[in-house]
């Protein structure tokens, strides 16, 4: 899908293609990659590292226009946070956004103060930075209910959750660092080229927003980390407190299962003939008591 737009009073509204200025295209086709690279001049390159999921973000710089790659994240599916890309090609007259999934300029077409297509992109880069922020915010939420669960018992439903949001947010730290090395090296071909100062201050912005989600991220990140290494010492506890337990417990009836297994021999009828067995298997038994009772306090005192 290929939709042109273009910008009236500010505001970034649809076009026909001859008038369009901003280009948003959704999964290309075959027929539609042609159209990119014979009528927009994307080059293969560019249209295949848009269309990549996993590729980094990064800027390349040519003498006409400026590609690059930017990570955004994705809707949150109630298990894990994704992040994926999508690919920008500027140029002084048009821009062109290519992704493989998802309206990207959908939230901008009501915006206001867009004067052209870097415009459009400052505003396109600043709308994902502030989705980042929003989806931190909601990890946030998310570890404290985590860390409230502590105090009960975890099936394994919630340790996986667990494992996927701190997958997720090693992704979420990643994408951002080379985010924010993308709108750095943006700055600088900007001072160089001259943006106007507006423009060049909307990235300090953004670079600011970007570093502190980035900070967040990684504090996120090494929470949930801290988390599953409780939990995993935690279940160590459990079981050598279990073990231990089950150790006294030999301790205890080994002697005390020698003694019965001598008592259920004729060695100790034939030892206590002179009393009768009323007397002396009750002793017997009650003898035992004690000793095990003696041993398991000696053994919980020495504990």
């Amino acid at each position: 899908m290929i939709e042109g737009y273009c910008i009236q009073q500010g505001i970034l509204c649809q076009a026909p293609g001859d008038q369009a200025s901003v280009w948003l295209c959704v999964a290309p086709d075959a027929s539609e990659q042609s159209f990119l690279r014979e009528r927009l001049g994307v080059g293969n390159q560019a249209l295949e590292s848009s269309l990549d999921p996993d590729e980094v973000a990064r800027i390349e710089i040519k003498p006409d226009h400026l590609f690059l790659i930017w990570k955004r994240p994705e809707s949150f599916d109630g298990r894990a946070f994704n992040v994926s890309s999508f690919g920008v090609v500027l140029s002084e007259q048009r821009l062109v956004v290519i992704c493989a999934s998802n309206s990207l300029l959908e939230g901008l077409e009501s915006g206001s103060a867009l004067s052209g297509p870097l415009d459009v992109l400052m505003a396109l880069l600043a709308e994902s930075v502030h989705h980042y922020l929003g989806h931190l915010r909601v990890v946030k939420q998310v570890a404290r209910e985590v860390q409230q669960q502590f105090n009960r018992a975890m099936d394994n439903q919630q340790l996986v959750q667990m494992y996927n949001l701190s997958e997720s947010l090693v992704y979420y730290v990643n994408a951002i660092q080379s985010n924010g090395a993308v709108l750095a090296l943006l700055r600088s071909h900007g001072q160089r080229h001259g943006f106007s100062p507006s423009q060049v201050d909307s990235l300090n912005d953004l670079i600011i927003e970007n570093e502190q989600s980035y900070q967040q991220a990684k504090i996120h990140a090494k929470v949930f980390a801290n988390l599953i290494e409780a939990r995993g010492n935690l279940a160590n506890n459990g079981m050598n407190l279990a073990l231990r337990n089950l150790t006294l417990i030999n301790v205890v009836f080994l002697p005390l299962n020698l003694i019965a297994s001598i008592g259920g021999m004729s060695e100790f009828s034939m030892m206590t003939s002179a009393f009768p067995w009323w007397i002396s298997f009750p002793l017997l038994l009650v003898c035992m008591a004690l000793l095990g009772g003696g041993m398991a306090a000696a053994l919980r005192r020495m504990a």
